[in-house]
């Protein structure tokens, strides 16, 4: 037998194995969600009691056994506060991201559909085993003929029917949770999260965003983006130069120097602010495995499958929020909840709101330097946002705008990461810094420069 012909035999027998372990994952998916939803039911029409904690465990294990995007949708969702109950978002949140690696055969005819039959030619060296793999693909070390250490990130086999598959899945479990808690209508968050992770398959597009935020950070010392290589480089094959760092949990645990925690924490907020407020684009994944920490404190960005561009009177109406609060103006706060898309708008559901956007805003109100959570224990946001979910489920429910989830993605995992860091910043002031002088008619400009520059679209 030919060495082709042995690939092609393990290649097939790789992707029988790969769907029908598939198959029987999305079964087992499959029977917890439909018990799950069978005590739903029954718990709303009969009185029967339901154990939301011991399902959650069930689907958390169903969840983790695809190691796919319904996984990778699962995290997010952990993140949003109310987007599911807290039983599930306990459960799905310890859900890790290591993905099976494809074996060496399989990469080799993969990556020669990328790149052609002399693709190894391409590369000085090419490391079998992968560094990491995750929900949608998996990253291999290379070296280019100039000697630059690289970065290859090579996608999985049919990803696009695996993506559609989890996300009926999702859908399913959205449902279960509107039979029985009307205070969040997730219809926006999946349209979101659904155009979002569709967006992710496309590694030509990912090339453009690393290229966007290059661009945009390019002033800014304390972060760092790999250089892209367009010539091996697909629709499904990333390859970019190598960053070397830490993961954060890494070197919080080996830095005792408070100022240089301080500078990480500055660092990552300014990586994801300033696209933000100067461009109104953001990086909508603080996962811990999209950034590393440099020795000197700055800051690796990776991973650009999960950007989020918005119209520019949605950042006026972040910054007008910030001042409704400041100032306690109604009528302001009225305004630009009426900007991101909220309707029917009563005092009572205005306070509901105002209750959740003064916990995210707190740490900007204040001219000094502190933590992030101030002097609140660390469970108080879990408690101010039960008290928000009470309230909106008293008051009918909201539908949240779809521009929601990656914002309030960003700044809930981002204070997660200020947490670790334990850092003491005037976060007052660094906010200030940045909206200093907002021109919203300015910033839809240098959006439409730098997007249309790289072919990317304008917001709707």
């Amino acid at each position: 037998m030919s060495e082709i012909d042995g690939e092609n035999q393990e290649l097939n027998e790789s992707e029988s194995s790969r769907l029908s372990g598939r198959m029987r994952r999305y079964a087992r998916v499959g029977t917890s969600v439909g018990g799950l939803a069978a005590q739903v039911v029954g718990a709303r029409y009969l009185g029967l009691d339901l154990d939301r904690g011991r399902h959650s465990a069930e689907l958390k294990a169903a969840l983790g056994g695809l190691k796919g995007p319904l996984m990778k949708a699962a995290q997010i969702l952990a993140t949003i506060p109310d987007a599911l109950p807290r039983e599930y978002a306990e459960e799905l949140r310890q859900l890790q991201s290591n993905a099976p690696s494809m074996g060496w055969p399989f990469v080799k005819r993969r990556m020669r559909s990328e790149l052609g039959a002399a693709w190894q030619k391409k590369f000085k060296s090419f490391e079998h085993e992968a560094a990491a793999a995750a929900s949608l693909g998996q990253v291999h070390r290379a070296v280019a003929p100039d000697g630059r250490a690289l970065a290859c990130k090579l996608q999985y086999p049919d990803m696009l029917s695996a993506v559609e598959a989890d996300l009926r899945q999702l859908k399913i479990l959205f449902g279960i949770y509107r039979r029985y808690d009307r205070a969040i209508d997730p219809s926006n968050i999946y349209h979101e999260l659904s155009e979002r992770l569709r967006e992710e398959l496309d590694y030509a597009r990912e090339g453009r965003h690393m290229e966007l935020y290059q661009r945009m950070l390019a002033a800014e010392k304390g972060v760092h983006v790999a250089d892209l290589l367009p010539e091996l480089s697909t629709q499904r094959l990333l390859t970019m130069t190598w960053l070397e760092g830490k993961p954060l949990l890494d070197f919080v645990k080996g830095c005792d120097d408070v100022e240089q925690r301080n500078a990480v924490a500055m660092n990552m907020f300014r990586a994801w602010y300033v696209p933000f407020y100067y461009y109104g684009i953001i990086h909508g994944d603080p996962h811990l495995g999209n950034y590393t920490i440099r020795e000197d404190g700055t800051v690796n960005l990776l991973d650009f499958g999960c950007i989020r561009v918005f119209q520019p009177k949605f950042v006026k109406g972040v910054i007008d929020l910030y001042f409704a609060l400041e100032r306690d103006d109604p009528d302001l706060a009225v305004h630009a909840y009426r900007t991101w898309g909220f309707q029917d708008l009563s005092k009572e559901l205005l306070a509901a709101l105002n209750l959740w956007a003064a916990f995210l805003y707190a740490p900007l109100l204040e001219d000094k330097p502190q933590k992030i959570m101030g002097d609140k224990e660390s469970l108080y946001g879990a408690k101010v946002a039960g008290e928000v979910h009470q309230e909106l489920r008293r008051l009918g429910g909201v539908r949240p705008p779809r521009e929601f989830v990656l914002m309030d993605r960003a700044a809930v995992g981002l204070g997660s990461v200020f947490m670790h860091l334990d850092a003491e910043i005037n976060w007052h002031q660094m906010f200030h810094d940045l909206i200093s002088g907002f021109d919203v008619d300015a910033l839809e400009q240098r959006q439409t420069d730098v997007l249309q520059s790289l072919d990317l679209p304008l917001p709707d």
